[in-house]
């Protein structure tokens, strides 16, 4: 359970915080610039809501939000959020063993869970699961880009009622730019030009828009080309071998291609067709992988590896909105199609041995509907139900090719077989308005079907599975008053097994091991409890959130049979064992003060473990305590901003323990300063300047599983100082 004593600081926190606020001076409720408060969230229900009248916490990230912060990437996009992170190692990965770094931007965490457990789409469509095998690692966070941006919008607790499977954590939700978006009031035709540079990693960016619409069509066509290097650091080693610390040499380059049209058929009735294309090309120099001389048993000699991740999509888009239809008054369907793929490929030379390539392949097609209908009941109680279907088939392959292959392998091998994954799901949602009362249940039914291929999978026969899942979920928004308004919500969430959960085969009865697939596996359950608060008063809004999240049939690959020798190897296998609980705080709050300044400033505090056998192990996934205070000014042609940001050291005694003492970094405090100025209507330019005061640190994500007795820790360091600077021209 949650110590009193820190609850009592997240409550002291926020409402000493807000106390302090109003006394500083009266402002009316209406005070311009708490338009934050009407930001729309459609992620919670999936129809539209105000943020502050939903039953969980959801947070919305703008464009401008992300173009004034100067970020590069989605780490950078919720560099301020108080429990969301993304994980993104130094890269010191080898070509067959070790995957540090590999992934990039491998995914994002929510509440202590990250990875597959976190649902993430872009317009509603899934993207890709992350893979790993040995060297072979592919993340999630490079299939996007933050030009193609519109919103991301932050779902925490389980969205599964939502959106089926995999949003244990929470999902979060991208929206890419519309027409409109681009074309101010009264335009036909319009756009932007966007150029910038980052210090961070020496790249630079260009990105071209353009909009047009007349009473029938709208268009919309939008570019970007970024290319750069490594991250820095502030590792000052810069030998070409494993005692590096500086950051290995990398380049990249990052084509990103969007395009729009809509047609609007009648008042009621849009069609519309997206196109989008993103890739990313990665070259890197792994001096890390190099010992500090050759010893003359096949050490490496040098390391070169290019990665390329890209995900092409079309989708068909009908929206209907009628306020006075009979059976429904909106509806939103989507037909589309996903091709996503990433490929690793290593070229390794040894001093005595013969070099060696990998040549990995990760790809997921998928085709997929779904629809969304809404239907307005007046009678003696004001009533929204909503109601809908999801259908997806994704084809999933891998593929581990090369030279030199493990003792026992053929090349080219699979991971696991090609599996046809096909999931669907229908749900209702009822909001039910009292006056100043809401409430919203909700409930969803599943079906996920693993149907693998023995074409050319070279382990075990393989083994389909099936399943169904039910989810309910229950809401209330409490709009007592202006200044408190209470709402909480209960809800289940659940997560498929995945391909290489279930079909998992490798074999090296050399050494004495192999893996083998499980046709019995369970998907992963969450049930959770969020209890909160929320209110505007005199220029002041704030928000209070707790949370108990406990989790079953967590899946884990464990030993269950063998000896560990040729003739009784060990056997591998994915199974359903351990379970997990997550509890937490968080608070935050919002000042405006005077016509042209505001303050904001949050705290989160989170604690869990995971149980095996009765046996209670800490969640390394769980962070530290954060805390984020911001000030801003804005004026009507240029403003100023201030962001401090506070993270608590990691706690040896939470964390997993290990063979070796894990490295436990210390707490940090970082500044950012950031400026805008309009020197004409049309223009504007940002500049940023990150981690002012140069700090060193660590942050815990990109660190979890590192020995505390590595000499080379430096090379997990955040950037030192860094500047960055980008001028746009709206036409």
């Amino acid at each position: 359970m949650l110590s009193k004593t820190k609850i009592v600081l997240a409550l002291a926190f926020i409402w000493g915080y807000t106390t302090s606020a109003v006394s500083a001076q009266a402002l009316p409720d209406a005070q311009d610039g708490l338009t934050r408060l009407d930001e729309v969230t459609v992620s919670s229900t999936r129809t539209e809501r105000r943020v502050d009248n939903v039953p969980n916490t959801v947070t919305v990230i703008t464009a401008a939000d992300i173009e004034q912060e100067g970020a590069q990437n989605i780490r950078d996009v919720f560099r301020n959020e108080l429990d969301v992170t993304v994980r993104a190692a130094p890269a010191r990965f080898t070509a067959a063993g070790d995957a540090t770094g590999r992934a990039g931007n491998e995914s994002i965490a929510i509440r202590g869970l990250e990875g597959n457990q976190v649902l993430m789409m872009v317009d509603g469509i899934r993207i890709p699961n992350s893979f790993s095998f040995g060297a072979f690692s592919t993340g999630r966070g490079d299939f996007l880009d933050v030009t193609g941006i519109k919103t991301a919008e932050v779902l925490r607790g389980p969205a599964s009622t939502q959106y089926g499977s995999d949003g244990l954590a929470g999902a979060v939700s991208f929206r890419t730019p519309d027409p409109g978006d681009l074309l101010k009031s009264g335009q036909s035709a319009g756009g932007f030009v966007q150029s910038g540079y980052a210090g961070a990693d020496r790249s630079w960016s260009t990105a071209l828009g353009v909009a047009g619409r007349n009473a029938q069509w709208q268009g919309l066509l939008l570019g970007s080309y970024r290319q750069g290097h490594e991250t820095s650091n502030k590792g000052g080693d810069y030998a070409e071998n494993v005692t590096r610390t500086a950051p290995n040499p990398l380049d990249y380059s990052n084509p990103y291609l969007l395009g729009k049209a809509v047609l609007t058929v009648n008042s009621a009735n849009t069609l519309g067709v997206t196109a989008e294309a993103q890739r990313r090309n990665q070259d890197t120099e792994v001096y890390s992988a190099r010992p500090v001389s050759p010893l003359g048993s096949g050490s490496v000699i040098d390391l070169d590896t290019h990665d390329q991740t890209s995900r092409n999509r079309f989708s068909v888009e009908h929206r209907f909105n009628d306020i006075n239809a009979d059976w429904f008054q909106r509806a939103e369907s989507r037909l589309y199609w996903q091709d996503a793929r990433v490929s690793q490929l290593s070229e390794e030379q040894r001093d005595v041995l013969p070099g060696r390539t990998r040549d990995n392949t990760y790809q997921s097609r998928v085709f997929g509907f779904s629809t969304v209908l809404e239907t307005s009941l007046n009678g003696w109680l004001n009533q929204r139900l909503s109601y809908g279907v999801d259908w997806s088939r994704a084809d999933v392959a891998a593929v581990r090719d090369g030279t030199v292959p493990p003792y026992g392998e053929v090349f080219p091998v699979r991971p696991f077989p090609d599996t046809t994954y096909t999931l669907s799901g229908a749900f209702v949602q009822s909001e039910l308005e009292f006056g100043i009362f809401s409430v919203i249940p909700g409930v969803r039914f599943d079906h996920y079907r693993l149907s693998p291929s023995a074409d050319g999978y070279a382990a075990a026969a393989p083994v389909a599975l099936s399943g169904q899942a039910v989810t309910p979920r229950l809401g209330f928004v409490w709009q007592l008053a202006p200044s408190f308004a209470p709402y909480g919500q209960i809800a289940q969430g659940f997560r498929a097994p995945t391909p290489e959960m279930v079909n998992n085969g490798f074999t090296n009865r050399a050494s004495g091991y192999t893996s083998v697939g499980n046709a019995n596996l369970k998907p992963e359950y969450a049930d959770s409890l969020e209890i909160g608060l929320r209110g505007r008063m005199a220029g002041v809004r704030y928000s209070l959130a707790a949370f108990d999240n406990r989790y079953t049939n967590f899946i884990s690959q464990q030993l269950v049979s063998g000896a560990g020798t040729p003739a009784d190897p060990s056997v591998f296998q994915y199974i359903n064992l351990a379970d997990a609980h997550i509890q937490g705080v968080e608070a935050r709050t919002e000042w405006q003060f005077g016509r042209r300044w505001t303050a904001n400033a949050g705290i989160a505090y989170s604690e869990g473990h995971s149980v095996v056998n009765g046996v209670k192990t800490p969640l390394d996934t769980i962070q530290p305590i954060k805390a984020v205070i911001g000030l801003r000014y804005d004026a009507d042609d240029w403003g100023t901003r201030v962001n401090f940001r506070h993270s608590q050291g990691k706690q040896v005694g939470l964390i997993a323990p290990a063979r070796t003492p894990q490295f436990a970094p210390p707490a940090y405090n970082v500044v950012d300063l950031g400026v805008y100025w309009k020197p004409a209507r049309h223009v504007t330019v940002n500049a940023n300047l990150n981690n002012v005061l140069n700090a060193s640190y660590w942050r815990w994500p990109d660190v979890r599983g590192l020995a505390d007795n590595t000499p080379v820790k430096d090379a997990y360091t955040a950037p030192g100082r860094n500047a960055q600077l980008t001028v746009r021209l709206d036409f």
